[in-house]
C-alpha cells in the first residue's frame, strides 16, 4: 500500500539526538538507521524491535515519534500498563522538553473529565504524541493527522487489538517493541511478512543475571533479602495471585520482622497503587510483595534481587520480561525461581525454566523467544491463535504455502511445473525393507516428488541407487509414475486416471499433428476437443504394474512428439 514518506533528519532532530545522554551501542544505532530508512521510504512501515529489557528501545521510539511531530503529524503510544505509561509519559516529555512537542498520557490515572479534555485536544492537532494503555483502543480517540503508532510490550496485546490498530490507521507506519516476541509476531518476522531488527548489544557496564530454579525454601527466600537489604539494595517478590497476596505477605512480615515490605497488584485504587510505587521508588520498603504488575518497562536500578513464587505457572516470555526487572545497573543480581515443594512440574513449565536458567547471559531474549516458538509452536499467521504446532498441514507443507503467498503478495510468481493428479490402481511405495530409516524414507518420497523434470528425477534414482542398492519394483513404479506426471504435465493434463484399462486424461489440447496421429491410429483412441479430454483403452489382461506403466509413458510419448503410433503401442 502506499503510505506517507517522510522527509530526511531536520536541525532538531540533530539536537535532540545529541542530547541523549549515553553513546547508542551498535545494534541500537542500526535499530535507528532501520526505522528512519523505513519512515522515508514511500511505503507504510511495520517494523518490530527486538532488545532486551533496558537495551535502549525506548530511544528508538523516542527519536522516531520525534521524527514525525516535527514534520506535524501525530504518534499514538500504546503501552500494557497504567504504570509503563506513567513512565514513558516522563521519559517523553523530559526528552521533548526544549521543543515545541506536547506530550500527553491517558490511563485510568486520569479523570474521566482529565480523559475528555485529552481526547478533544487530540482530535484538534493540539496534542503531538499520546502515551495510553488500551483506553487509546476506545472509539473517542481521533487523530487529527496521525503518522505513527508505536506498540511497546508488543507480546502483552492480543491479535484483535494489535489488527483493530492496523485497520483503523492502514496507511501509518508502525513500530512495535519487545524483548521477547511472542511465537505468531516471531514467525512472521522471521518469514519475511514483517521487517526486525534485533538489539542485542548490551549497555556498558550490565552483568549477566544469576539464576537459580528449585523448589521453594523459606531459609533460602529469608537469606537472599537479607542480604540484598544488607548492600543498600532492593527486593521484587512476586506472588501473582491477588486473593492471597496480603496473606503472602503478612508470612514474609512473620518471617523477617526487621524488614520494610509494600504490596502493589493492579487491582488497587489507582492513588493507592501510584503511591504504593512512588515509596517503593523513595526507598521507603526494602521488599515489594507484588504481582506480575511488574513485568512492563519498570525501571528501579535499586532492585538487584528477584524472587518468584509459582515460576511454573508464568509464560517463558513473562518470566524473561519479569527477571529483566532487576540487573539495571552495575550491580550484580539475583533471580531466584520458585515451584512448589513436593511437586514435579509439567513438562513444558520445566521446559520454560530450564531455558531461563540456561539463558543467563545478556542479550537473550531473541533466542529465549526463539525456544519459545519451539516449546508452543507457530501459532495462526491469519486468525487469532498466537501459539499452537501446525499439526493439521505438517510443517513442511506449511512453509510451502506460506512462502508462496508471500511471493505471489510480492508479485514474485514462482515459474513452477503445475503437475497433474494421477490416479492408478498400481503398487509404488518405499518399503521399509529397503530403506529401513523412516526419515530416510520421507527424504526420499519428498526428493521424488519434488522432481520438476527429468534430470531431477534421474539424479533422485541415481542417489537411491548409490545409498541402498538397486530399487525393487515398487520403488521404480514409484519413479515411472512421477516421470509420467511429468509427461502428462507437458500436455497440459489436470489428471490422469487408469481404471479398467481405460485411460482417460483430462484437460488437455492437442495441436493439429498431435490430433492427426491419433486419428490415423484408429478406435482405440477418443479425443473430445471442446472438452479437452482424452480417452484411450489399455489391454492390462495379465500385465505387471510396471508393463501398464510402460504402455501410459509410451503412449505420452507418442502424443507429445505428434508420431503416427505404430502397431506396438497401439497392442500394448
Amino acid at each position: 500500500l502506499p503510505g506517507h514518506a517522510f522527509g530526511p533528519d531536520g536541525e532538531w532532530q540533530l539536537q535532540l539526538e545529541a542530547s541523549f545522554p549515553y553513546r547508542e551501542t551498535p545494534d541500537q544505532a542500526a535499530a535507528i538507521e532501520d526505522v528512519k530508512d523505513d519512515m522515508e521510504a514511500p511505503h507504510p512501515m511495520d517494523r518490530l524491535i527486538c532488545g532486551d529489557v533496558g537495551f535502549g528501545k525506548t530511544e528508538v521510539a523516542i527519536r522516531a515519534a520525534f521524527k514525525v511531530a516535527s514534520q506535524e503529524k501525530q504518534v499514538l503510544m500504546l503501552v500494557p500498563t497504567t504504570i509503563l505509561a506513567m513512565q514513558h509519559h516522563e521519559t517523553f516529555r523530559q526528552r521533548f522538553e526544549p521543543f515545541p512537542v506536547k506530550v500527553e498520557m491517558i490511563s485510568r490515572f486520569r479523570s474521566q473529565a482529565e480523559a475528555r479534555r485529552i481526547a478533544a485536544d487530540f482530535r484538534e492537532g493540539r496534542i503531538d504524541v499520546l502515551i495510553g494503555t488500551h483506553r487509546l483502543l476506545s472509539s473517542d480517540i481521533i487523530p487529527r493527522d496521525l503518522g505513527l503508532v508505536i506498540v511497546d510490550e508488543e507480546q502483552r496485546f492480543g491479535v484483535a487489538q494489535k489488527e483493530r490498530l492496523r485497520q483503523l490507521r492502514l496507511k501509518v507506519d508502525v513500530l512495535s517493541m519487545t524483548a521477547t516476541p511472542i511465537p505468531r509476531t516471531l514467525q512472521m518476522s522471521l518469514s519475511g511478512v514483517r521487517d526486525i531488527s534485533i538489539i542485542e548489544t548490551p549497555p556498558a557496564g550490565r552483568n549477566p543475571i544469576r539464576t537459580f530454579v528449585g523448589e521453594y525454601d523459606d531459609e533460602l527466600v529469608a537469606r537472599a533479602i537479607l542480604r540484598e537489604r544488607e548492600r543498600g539494595g532492593q527486593v521484587f517478590y512476586l506472588h501473582n495471585r491477588v486473593e492471597t497476596i496480603e496473606r503472602q505477605a503478612q508470612q514474609l512480615r512473620l518471617l523477617l520482622p526487621d524488614v520494610r515490605f509494600l504490596v502493589a497488584h493492579g487491582q488497587m485504587p489507582e492513588k493507592e497503587l501510584e503511591s504504593v510505587m512512588l515509596a517503593f521508588l523513595d526507598g521507603e520498603a526494602d521488599v515489594l510483595v507484588c504481582t506480575s504488575i511488574i513485568e512492563s518497562g519498570l525501571d528501579i536500578p535499586t532492585a538487584n534481587t528477584l524472587i518468584v513464587d509459582r515460576a511454573d505457572a508464568l509464560g517463558l516470555a513473562q518470566l524473561y520480561q519479569i527477571r529483566g526487572r532487576i540487573g539495571r545497573s552495575e550491580t550484580d543480581a539475583h533471580a531466584y525461581l520458585f515451584y512448589p515443594p513436593f511437586t514435579t512440574p509439567t513438562r513444558d513449565a520445566m521446559a520454560r525454566l530450564s531455558t531461563l536458567s540456561d539463558y543467563t547471559e545478556l542479550g537473550s531474549g531473541f533466542r529465549i523467544a526463539m525456544r519459545d516458538l519451539e516449546i508452543r509452536g507457530a501459532g495462526n499467521l491469519l486468525g487469532d491463535e498466537q501459539s499452537g504446532h501446525v499439526a493439521a498441514v505438517g510443517f513442511d507443507m506449511y512453509l510451502d504455502l506460506l512462502r508462496r503467498a508471500v511471493a505471489e503478495f510480492r508479485n514474485e510468481p514462482e515459474q513452477e511445473l503445475a503437475l497433474p493428479r494421477l490416479e492408478v490402481d498400481i503398487d509404488a511405495y518405499i518399503p521399509d525393507d529397503y530403506i529401513p530409516f523412516e526419515a530416510a524414507r520421507i527424504e526420499a518420497h519428498h526428493r521424488i516428488a519434488a522432481a520438476r523434470d527429468a534430470e531431477s528425477l534421474e539424479r533422485a534414482e541415481a542417489e537411491l541407487r548409490d545409498r541402498f542398492g538397486p530399487p525393487p519394483e515398487v520403488v521404480r513404479n514409484l519413479l515411472a509414475m512421477q516421470e509420467i506426471r511429468l509427461r502428462a504435465a507437458a500436455l497440459g493434463a489436470a489428471s490422469v486416471s487408469l481404471r479398467k484399462g481405460r485411460l482417460e486424461l483430462s484437460d488437455i489440447s492437442l495441436d493439429s499433428g498431435q490430433r492427426q496421429s491419433l486419428e490415423q491410429a484408429g478406435s482405440q483412441f477418443a479425443y473430445h476437443p471442446l472438452r479437452r479430454l482424452l480417452v484411450a483403452w489399455l489391454d492390462q489382461a495379465g500385465k505387471r504394474d510396471s508393463e501398464a506403466l510402460t504402455a501410459i509413458r509410451s503412449l505420452l510419448d507418442a502424443i507429445i512428439n505428434g508420431l503416427v503410433l505404430n502397431k506396438d503401442t497401439q497392442s500394448n
